[in-house]
């Protein structure tokens, strides 16, 4: 058991860290690469922040995350809200606590790095890891997790009857499934997202600027699978992105036109991707956070800790209202 104060952390330069070495991590993401970092710099501006974990002076991992300023605050994300980043966190050697390498990123967020306000999901993180603290919170993550190590069938037995007959209705009339490259893909991505959001009355959260960046630079990487659906006649009516790495992929973004959704092609899209993730010997996907609709893919709900902790009283509360505003101001441009 790891006494408290024993692990610490040690920021490492960008220009020494040993990308491949930390790519070699059995617990290693797609929102850990350096490809993943330069992507949060280019959209959301601040400064990377790689650190060895230490236990007893001995390294035992690495912490990856992000220092932003938001209103003149200071703030270590791993992730951020607002980020569109999945999970970050540690790599950590089994064995190694996680709750022990928490309670060492606060007094290295707080301490060294001058930040007044901590949020943190790394999704190996356990609810009963986090230590209670002074101006802190932990929030459940919820999300729903498809084990890709079953069989096609058992996988395809697994979704709700209701899909399974949505995607063979888009069999039969003729739905085609492809992969997708380039940056012209963030347009016809956002132009689906703009009519998903469009039903509300809404403009989606964030620009498409933010989605070429990611194709930009995470795509030459190899991780990130980009598909669209066509209809008979070739139109792209739907469209997701999935960040893929090593034992993890992530459900990102997708969206369809709503005059071809009678086609079915968003349960299409996302039986293709199953097929091709598990193809890829990924073991796990990640249907990227709640939503009842992604009950009906077969996969088992999950709950992950969001931690938020603070130097000062009343930046939680903020953090809870600023969020708001920007969800408003966001979705009505």
């Amino acid at each position: 058991m790891n006494r408290f104060g024993v692990v610490q952390l040690e920021r490492v330069d960008l220009a020494d860290v040993e990308w491949d070495r930390l790519d070699a991590f059995e617990d290693r993401t797609v929102f850990q690469t350096r490809e993943w970092l330069e992507f949060l710099v280019a959209t959301q501006g601040g400064e990377p922040v790689v650190a060895r974990v230490l236990d007893r002076d001995e390294q035992v991992g690495w912490f990856t995350g992000m220092k932003v300023k938001r209103f003149g605050v200071p703030i270590l994300g791993s992730p951020f809200r607002g980020w569109t980043s999945g999970p970050i966190g540690f790599n950590l050697r089994e064995g190694i606590s996680r709750g022990a390498a928490v309670e060492a990123l606060s007094r290295f967020a707080f301490g060294e790095l001058r930040c007044l306000y901590l949020e943190l999901l790394d999704r190996r993180l356990a609810f009963d890891e986090v230590e209670e603290a002074r101006h802190s919170e932990t929030v459940p993550f919820k999300t729903f997790e498809l084990d890709l190590s079953r069989s096609e069938e058992d996988l395809f037995a697994a979704m709700s009857s209701a899909c399974r007959r949505a995607v063979r209705k888009s069999e039969k009339v003729g739905v085609h499934v492809e992969q997708a490259s380039g940056e012209a893909f963030a347009d016809e991505y956002y132009e689906q997202l703009e009519d998903v959001f469009a039903k509300q009355s809404l403009s989606p959260p964030y620009p498409v600027e933010r989605v070429r960046e990611m194709i930009r630079l995470v795509e030459p990487s190899g991780r990130l699978l980009m598909l669209r659906a066509l209809s008979p006649d070739g139109e792209p009516i739907a469209s997701t992105i999935f960040p893929v790495f090593k034992s993890f992929a992530y459900f990102w973004g997708g969206a369809s036109l709503r005059s071809k959704q009678i086609m079915r092609p968003n349960e299409a899209i996302f039986w293709h991707a199953i097929r091709h993730v598990k193809g890829l010997g990924v073991p796990l996907l990640d249907l990227g956070g709640q939503g009842e609709y992604k009950r009906k893919y077969g996969g088992r709900q999950v709950e992950v800790p969001f931690l938020r902790r603070s130097r000062l009283p009343g930046l939680l509360a903020g953090r809870r209202a600023a969020r708001k505003v920007y969800w408003w101001a966001a979705t009505r441009k």
